[in-house]
Protein backbone atom coordinates (compact mmCIF):
# COMPACT_ATOMS: atom_id res chain seq x y z
CA UNK A 1 0.00 0.00 0.00
CA UNK A 2 1.50 3.18 -1.39
CA UNK A 3 1.65 5.53 1.71
CA UNK A 4 -0.23 8.52 2.02
CA UNK A 5 0.06 11.83 3.73
CA UNK A 6 -3.31 12.55 3.53
CA UNK A 7 -4.83 9.36 5.13
CA UNK A 8 -2.59 10.02 8.44
CA UNK A 9 -2.72 8.95 11.18
CA UNK A 10 -4.52 5.49 9.53
CA UNK A 11 -3.75 4.95 6.13
CA UNK A 12 -6.52 3.76 3.63
CA UNK A 13 -6.35 2.11 0.28
CA UNK A 14 -7.98 4.57 -1.77
CA UNK A 15 -9.83 2.56 -4.24
CA UNK A 16 -11.06 0.36 -1.39
CA UNK A 17 -12.31 2.89 0.37
CA UNK A 18 -13.99 4.77 -2.71
CA UNK A 19 -15.65 1.35 -3.69
CA UNK A 20 -17.07 0.92 -0.30
CA UNK A 21 -18.64 3.66 -0.67
CA UNK A 22 -19.97 3.43 -3.88
CA UNK A 23 -21.07 0.01 -3.00
CA UNK A 24 -23.10 1.60 0.57
CA UNK A 25 -25.09 3.69 -1.64
CA UNK A 26 -25.99 1.05 -4.31
CA UNK A 27 -26.88 -1.47 -1.86
CA UNK A 28 -28.87 0.88 0.59
CA UNK A 29 -32.09 0.46 -0.20
CA UNK A 30 -31.62 -3.27 -0.28
CA UNK A 31 -29.77 -3.42 3.08
CA UNK A 32 -32.88 -2.00 4.42
CA UNK A 33 -35.47 -4.16 3.18
CA UNK A 34 -33.72 -6.98 4.07
CA UNK A 35 -33.12 -5.71 7.58
CA UNK A 36 -36.57 -4.55 7.97
CA UNK A 37 -37.45 -8.55 6.92
CA UNK A 38 -35.38 -10.01 9.13
CA UNK A 39 -34.68 -7.98 11.91
CA UNK A 40 -35.94 -9.50 14.88
CA UNK A 41 -35.06 -13.50 13.75
CA UNK A 42 -31.48 -12.10 13.52
CA UNK A 43 -31.41 -10.58 16.96
CA UNK A 44 -32.95 -13.75 17.66
CA UNK A 45 -30.21 -15.84 16.67
CA UNK A 46 -26.82 -13.33 16.38
CA UNK A 47 -25.86 -13.85 20.12
CA UNK A 48 -26.42 -18.10 19.62
CA UNK A 49 -24.72 -18.64 16.21
CA UNK A 50 -21.34 -15.64 16.46
CA UNK A 51 -19.95 -17.47 19.02
CA UNK A 52 -19.72 -20.94 17.82
CA UNK A 53 -19.25 -19.79 14.19
CA UNK A 54 -16.18 -18.09 15.09
CA UNK A 55 -15.13 -21.20 16.94
CA UNK A 56 -15.25 -23.42 14.60
CA UNK A 57 -13.52 -21.07 12.55
CA UNK A 58 -10.73 -21.37 14.69
CA UNK A 59 -11.29 -25.23 15.03
CA UNK A 60 -10.66 -25.21 11.14
CA UNK A 61 -7.63 -23.47 11.46
CA UNK A 62 -8.62 -20.52 9.60
CA UNK A 63 -8.35 -18.18 12.62
CA UNK A 64 -7.20 -17.88 16.35
CA UNK A 65 -7.89 -15.75 19.14
CA UNK A 66 -5.85 -13.25 21.14
CA UNK A 67 -6.86 -13.14 25.11
CA UNK A 68 -4.34 -10.19 25.79
CA UNK A 69 -3.82 -6.70 23.68
CA UNK A 70 -1.03 -7.19 21.23
CA UNK A 71 1.22 -4.55 19.47
CA UNK A 72 -1.33 -4.79 16.38
CA UNK A 73 -4.10 -3.47 18.44
CA UNK A 74 -5.00 0.06 18.32
CA UNK A 75 -5.04 2.07 21.47
CA UNK A 76 -8.86 2.30 21.43
CA UNK A 77 -8.95 -1.35 21.87
CA UNK A 78 -6.06 -1.45 24.36
CA UNK A 79 -7.67 0.73 26.63
CA UNK A 80 -10.92 -0.40 26.44
CA UNK A 81 -8.98 -4.80 27.36
CA UNK A 82 -7.12 -3.10 29.95
CA UNK A 83 -10.58 -2.09 31.65
CA UNK A 84 -11.58 -5.18 31.09
CA UNK A 85 -8.80 -6.53 32.65
CA UNK A 86 -9.13 -4.75 36.12
CA UNK A 87 -13.10 -5.32 36.21
CA UNK A 88 -12.54 -9.42 35.57
CA UNK A 89 -13.82 -9.28 32.39
CA UNK A 90 -12.72 -11.84 29.93
CA UNK A 91 -12.14 -10.81 26.36
CA UNK A 92 -10.98 -12.82 23.31
CA UNK A 93 -10.23 -10.83 19.93
CA UNK A 94 -10.94 -13.29 16.66
CA UNK A 95 -8.39 -13.05 13.93
CA UNK A 96 -8.95 -14.33 10.72
CA UNK A 97 -6.14 -13.09 8.21
CA UNK A 98 -6.96 -9.44 7.69
CA UNK A 99 -9.93 -9.49 9.55
CA UNK A 100 -10.05 -8.64 13.66
CA UNK A 101 -11.82 -6.37 16.29
CA UNK A 102 -14.35 -8.91 16.64
CA UNK A 103 -14.62 -9.79 20.13
CA UNK A 104 -16.25 -12.06 22.61
CA UNK A 105 -16.85 -10.84 26.45
CA UNK A 106 -17.63 -12.98 28.91
CA UNK A 107 -18.59 -12.20 32.86
CA UNK A 108 -19.57 -14.13 35.13
CA UNK A 109 -23.13 -15.59 34.10
CA UNK A 110 -23.27 -12.94 30.88
CA UNK A 111 -21.35 -13.07 27.39
CA UNK A 112 -21.41 -10.36 24.79
CA UNK A 113 -20.15 -9.97 21.37
CA UNK A 114 -19.20 -6.96 19.34
CA UNK A 115 -17.12 -5.39 16.67
CA UNK A 116 -14.63 -2.75 17.48
CA UNK A 117 -16.77 -1.58 20.57
CA UNK A 118 -19.99 -2.69 22.26
CA UNK A 119 -23.14 -0.40 22.38
CA UNK A 120 -25.28 -2.02 24.69
CA UNK A 121 -28.95 -3.41 24.37
CA UNK A 122 -30.19 0.23 23.78
CA UNK A 123 -28.22 -0.25 20.59
CA UNK A 124 -30.94 0.13 17.51
CA UNK A 125 -33.29 1.84 18.93
CA UNK A 126 -33.10 4.50 16.53
CA UNK A 127 -31.50 4.69 12.95
CA UNK A 128 -29.02 6.91 13.57
CA UNK A 129 -26.30 4.60 13.50
CA UNK A 130 -27.14 4.36 9.55
CA UNK A 131 -26.21 7.98 8.39
CA UNK A 132 -24.71 9.33 11.51
CA UNK A 133 -21.10 8.87 9.75
CA UNK A 134 -22.56 10.49 6.68
CA UNK A 135 -21.40 14.70 6.86
CA UNK A 136 -24.27 15.48 4.46
CA UNK A 137 -27.57 13.96 5.85
CA UNK A 138 -26.22 14.72 9.45
CA UNK A 139 -25.98 18.23 8.50
CA UNK A 140 -29.45 18.19 7.36
CA UNK A 141 -30.81 16.71 10.27
CA UNK A 142 -29.50 18.78 12.58
CA UNK A 143 -30.06 22.17 11.15
CA UNK A 144 -33.85 20.67 11.06
CA UNK A 145 -33.08 19.97 15.03
CA UNK A 146 -31.57 23.37 15.88
CA UNK A 147 -28.34 21.96 16.41
CA UNK A 148 -25.19 23.91 15.28
CA UNK A 149 -23.41 22.56 11.88
CA UNK A 150 -21.10 24.72 8.91
CA UNK A 151 -23.25 26.22 6.05
CA UNK A 152 -22.85 24.20 3.08
CA UNK A 153 -23.39 21.12 1.37
CA UNK A 154 -22.37 18.49 -0.88
CA UNK A 155 -21.00 17.86 -4.85
CA UNK A 156 -20.62 15.05 -7.05
CA UNK A 157 -19.16 17.53 -9.73
CA UNK A 158 -16.62 20.59 -9.59
CA UNK A 159 -19.50 22.70 -11.17
CA UNK A 160 -21.85 22.05 -7.96
CA UNK A 161 -18.26 22.17 -5.91
CA UNK A 162 -18.21 25.90 -7.38
CA UNK A 163 -21.60 26.91 -6.79
CA UNK A 164 -21.56 25.55 -3.22
CA UNK A 165 -18.00 27.56 -2.47
CA UNK A 166 -19.33 30.85 -3.59
CA UNK A 167 -22.75 30.75 -1.85
CA UNK A 168 -21.01 30.70 1.63
CA UNK A 169 -18.83 32.77 3.67
CA UNK A 170 -14.78 31.92 3.12
CA UNK A 171 -12.59 30.59 3.52
CA UNK A 172 -14.28 27.08 3.51
CA UNK A 173 -13.24 23.44 3.47
CA UNK A 174 -13.39 20.28 1.68
CA UNK A 175 -13.89 16.67 2.88
CA UNK A 176 -15.13 13.09 1.98
CA UNK A 177 -18.77 12.81 2.31
CA UNK A 178 -17.91 9.45 4.65
CA UNK A 179 -14.78 9.29 6.40
CA UNK A 180 -13.32 10.61 9.87
CA UNK A 181 -10.00 11.53 11.50
CA UNK A 182 -9.61 14.48 8.68
CA UNK A 183 -8.39 12.17 6.12
CA UNK A 184 -8.15 13.93 3.12
CA UNK A 185 -9.30 17.39 4.22
CA UNK A 186 -8.18 20.24 3.50
CA UNK A 187 -8.86 23.64 5.06
CA UNK A 188 -8.16 27.57 4.78
CA UNK A 189 -9.73 27.63 0.93
CA UNK A 190 -10.20 31.07 -0.31
CA UNK A 191 -9.63 30.51 -4.05
CA UNK A 192 -11.47 28.70 -6.84
CA UNK A 193 -8.36 26.85 -7.89
CA UNK A 194 -7.74 25.47 -4.09
CA UNK A 195 -11.44 24.46 -4.11
CA UNK A 196 -10.73 22.43 -6.99
CA UNK A 197 -7.34 21.25 -5.46
CA UNK A 198 -9.57 20.30 -2.06
CA UNK A 199 -12.81 18.37 -4.06
CA UNK A 200 -10.22 16.46 -5.46
CA UNK A 201 -8.41 15.35 -3.05
CA UNK A 202 -11.48 14.35 -0.89
CA UNK A 203 -12.57 12.58 -4.06
CA UNK A 204 -10.24 10.41 -3.54
CA UNK A 205 -11.83 8.77 -0.89
CA UNK A 206 -15.49 9.53 -1.82
CA UNK A 207 -17.59 10.13 -4.61
CA UNK A 208 -19.72 12.94 -3.12
CA UNK A 209 -17.59 15.78 -1.46
CA UNK A 210 -18.43 18.13 1.62
CA UNK A 211 -17.85 21.97 0.90
CA UNK A 212 -19.04 23.59 3.84
CA UNK A 213 -17.44 27.40 5.96
CA UNK A 214 -14.62 26.82 8.04
CA UNK A 215 -15.81 26.90 11.41
CA UNK A 216 -13.56 29.46 13.71
CA UNK A 217 -11.85 28.05 17.40
CA UNK A 218 -10.27 24.70 18.98
CA UNK A 219 -10.96 21.28 17.34
CA UNK A 220 -13.05 18.74 20.67
CA UNK A 221 -13.57 15.39 20.91
CA UNK A 222 -16.78 14.98 22.82
CA UNK A 223 -17.98 11.33 23.73
CA UNK A 224 -21.65 10.42 24.77
CA UNK A 225 -22.06 6.79 26.81
CA UNK A 226 -25.46 6.32 26.71
CA UNK A 227 -26.63 9.43 25.63
CA UNK A 228 -24.48 11.20 28.46
CA UNK A 229 -21.96 13.82 27.96
CA UNK A 230 -18.82 11.68 29.56
CA UNK A 231 -15.58 13.82 28.34
CA UNK A 232 -14.12 16.40 26.27
CA UNK A 233 -10.72 16.53 25.10
CA UNK A 234 -8.90 19.73 23.11
CA UNK A 235 -7.47 18.42 20.06
CA UNK A 236 -4.73 20.90 18.70
CA UNK A 237 -2.48 20.52 15.77
CA UNK A 238 1.28 20.60 16.06
CA UNK A 239 2.88 23.85 17.12
CA UNK A 240 4.56 25.79 19.24
CA UNK A 241 4.31 29.17 21.00
CA UNK A 242 6.85 32.03 20.34
CA UNK A 243 8.89 33.58 23.40
CA UNK A 244 10.35 36.58 21.36
CA UNK A 245 13.46 35.08 22.37
CA UNK A 246 14.34 31.64 20.04
CA UNK A 247 13.93 30.67 16.48
CA UNK A 248 10.94 28.64 15.41
CA UNK A 249 13.74 26.19 14.60
CA UNK A 250 14.55 26.09 18.19
CA UNK A 251 11.08 26.40 19.44
CA UNK A 252 10.61 23.08 17.22
CA UNK A 253 13.81 21.37 18.66
CA UNK A 254 13.02 21.92 22.15
CA UNK A 255 9.47 20.78 22.12
CA UNK A 256 10.16 17.63 20.34
CA UNK A 257 12.51 17.09 23.46
CA UNK A 258 9.42 16.02 25.54
CA UNK A 259 9.50 12.51 26.27
CA UNK A 260 5.92 11.83 25.82
CA UNK A 261 6.63 12.59 21.91
CA UNK A 262 9.20 10.08 21.90
CA UNK A 263 5.84 7.62 20.93
CA UNK A 264 3.85 5.18 20.45
CA UNK A 265 1.35 7.58 21.02
CA UNK A 266 2.74 11.18 20.57
CA UNK A 267 5.22 12.00 18.25
CA UNK A 268 7.52 14.52 17.11
CA UNK A 269 7.04 17.81 14.64
CA UNK A 270 8.63 17.28 11.22
CA UNK A 271 9.19 19.50 8.86
CA UNK A 272 7.60 17.90 5.53
CA UNK A 273 6.24 19.58 2.27
CA UNK A 274 2.73 19.88 4.01
CA UNK A 275 4.16 21.60 6.97
CA UNK A 276 6.66 24.15 4.55
CA UNK A 277 2.92 24.96 2.94
CA UNK A 278 1.44 25.63 6.46
CA UNK A 279 4.38 27.91 7.02
CA UNK A 280 4.08 29.76 4.31
CA UNK A 281 0.23 30.45 4.53
CA UNK A 282 1.34 31.93 8.34
CA UNK A 283 4.23 33.76 6.16
CA UNK A 284 7.47 32.92 8.64
CA UNK A 285 10.41 30.91 8.41
CA UNK A 286 12.71 28.39 10.81
CA UNK A 287 15.02 31.37 11.26
CA UNK A 288 12.20 33.69 12.27
CA UNK A 289 11.69 34.54 16.04
CA UNK A 290 8.52 34.30 16.72
CA UNK A 291 6.59 37.15 19.14
CA UNK A 292 6.17 36.15 22.58
CA UNK A 293 2.34 34.43 22.89
CA UNK A 294 2.29 33.81 19.00
CA UNK A 295 1.48 30.19 17.96
CA UNK A 296 2.89 28.63 15.08
CA UNK A 297 1.16 25.60 13.59
CA UNK A 298 2.73 22.75 11.22
CA UNK A 299 -0.20 21.13 10.10
CA UNK A 300 -3.56 21.65 9.23
CA UNK A 301 -4.11 18.09 10.96
CA UNK A 302 -4.06 17.53 14.51
CA UNK A 303 -3.17 14.22 14.43
CA UNK A 304 -0.95 12.86 17.23
CA UNK A 305 1.22 10.75 14.44
CA UNK A 306 2.30 13.74 13.23
CA UNK A 307 2.63 15.95 15.69
CA UNK A 308 -1.01 16.89 17.81
CA UNK A 309 -1.28 16.83 21.41
CA UNK A 310 -4.80 16.66 23.38
CA UNK A 311 -5.41 17.94 26.43
CA UNK A 312 -8.83 16.45 28.53
CA UNK A 313 -10.99 19.25 29.18
CA UNK A 314 -14.29 16.80 30.74
CA UNK A 315 -14.42 19.40 33.86
CA UNK A 316 -14.42 23.29 31.74
CA UNK A 317 -17.21 22.64 29.71
CA UNK A 318 -19.80 25.01 29.86
CA UNK A 319 -23.37 23.40 31.45
CA UNK A 320 -25.30 24.97 27.97
CA UNK A 321 -22.82 22.53 25.75
CA UNK A 322 -23.39 19.27 27.67
CA UNK A 323 -27.08 20.55 27.38
CA UNK A 324 -26.36 20.98 23.72
CA UNK A 325 -25.05 17.46 23.56
CA UNK A 326 -27.08 15.37 24.97
CA UNK A 327 -29.89 17.09 23.20
CA UNK A 328 -28.09 15.68 19.87
CA UNK A 329 -27.46 12.22 21.90
CA UNK A 330 -31.33 11.62 22.88
CA UNK A 331 -31.80 12.95 19.15
CA UNK A 332 -29.86 9.76 17.87
CA UNK A 333 -30.78 7.36 20.33
CA UNK A 334 -27.58 5.51 20.03
CA UNK A 335 -25.63 4.83 22.87
CA UNK A 336 -22.59 5.03 21.66
CA UNK A 337 -21.47 8.69 19.91
CA UNK A 338 -18.20 10.81 19.38
CA UNK A 339 -18.80 14.36 18.63
CA UNK A 340 -15.90 16.37 16.90
CA UNK A 341 -17.01 20.10 18.14
CA UNK A 342 -14.97 23.36 16.99
CA UNK A 343 -15.57 25.96 19.08
CA UNK A 344 -13.78 28.97 20.03
CA UNK A 345 -14.55 29.10 24.21
CA UNK A 346 -15.81 25.34 25.28
CA UNK A 347 -16.17 27.34 28.64
CA UNK A 348 -18.61 29.22 27.16
CA UNK A 349 -22.44 28.72 25.83
CA UNK A 350 -21.88 27.31 22.25
CA UNK A 351 -24.91 30.19 21.36
CA UNK A 352 -22.56 33.12 22.06
CA UNK A 353 -20.63 32.36 19.49
CA UNK A 354 -21.38 32.55 15.07
CA UNK A 355 -18.90 30.66 13.79
CA UNK A 356 -19.21 26.79 15.98
CA UNK A 357 -20.42 24.16 15.21
CA UNK A 358 -20.09 20.26 15.02
CA UNK A 359 -18.65 18.90 11.99
CA UNK A 360 -18.40 14.97 13.04
CA UNK A 361 -20.42 12.26 14.53
CA UNK A 362 -18.55 8.86 14.53
CA UNK A 363 -20.46 5.87 15.80
CA UNK A 364 -16.96 3.91 16.42
CA UNK A 365 -15.27 7.12 18.58
CA UNK A 366 -11.52 7.05 19.71
CA UNK A 367 -12.11 6.62 23.21
CA UNK A 368 -8.08 6.56 23.90
CA UNK A 369 -8.07 10.15 23.01
CA UNK A 370 -9.79 10.20 26.68
CA UNK A 371 -7.26 8.03 28.19
CA UNK A 372 -4.04 9.42 26.80
CA UNK A 373 -3.94 13.02 27.00
CA UNK A 374 -0.76 14.81 26.76
CA UNK A 375 -1.78 17.44 29.24
CA UNK A 376 -4.52 16.95 31.57
CA UNK A 377 -5.90 14.18 33.81
CA UNK A 378 -6.91 11.09 31.73
CA UNK A 379 -10.48 10.07 31.91
CA UNK A 380 -11.47 6.64 32.75
CA UNK A 381 -14.32 6.83 29.12
CA UNK A 382 -13.49 2.84 28.73
CA UNK A 383 -15.12 2.06 32.47
CA UNK A 384 -18.38 4.56 31.58
CA UNK A 385 -18.52 2.40 29.09
CA UNK A 386 -18.22 -0.69 30.38
CA UNK A 387 -20.48 0.30 32.85
CA UNK A 388 -23.33 0.76 30.30
CA UNK A 389 -23.04 -2.68 28.40
CA UNK A 390 -22.19 -4.99 31.70
CA UNK A 391 -23.57 -2.88 34.39
CA UNK A 392 -22.73 -5.89 36.63
CA UNK A 393 -18.88 -5.51 36.34
CA UNK A 394 -19.27 -1.94 37.79
CA UNK A 395 -16.19 -1.13 40.12
CA UNK A 396 -16.84 0.34 43.41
Amino acid sequence: MKYCKDCEPAQEIHWVAYVSVVLGYLGQPFFDFMEMLFKSTAEAISSKGSIPFLKFMVFLGFAHFSERPDSEDSLRTKCFWDEAIKRGIKMKEFHMGPIKDAFIAEYKSTTITFDGLPRGDDAGNGDAINWMDNKGIMKKKFLKEGLPVAKGGTAFTKRKALKIFNSITKPVITKPNLGSRSRHTLIHINTPEKLIYGFKKAKKLSPLVVIEEELRGYLFRCTLVGGKFVGAVKRDQPEVTGDGIHTLKELMDKENERPERQGPIFHKIVIDPDAEIELKREGIKMEDIPAKGKIITFSQKTSRGIGGTTTEVTNMIHPENIKMLEKLGAYLKDPLVGVDLIIERIEEPWYTEQHCGIIECNSLPFIDLHHYPLFGKPNNVAGKLWDLVMPESKME
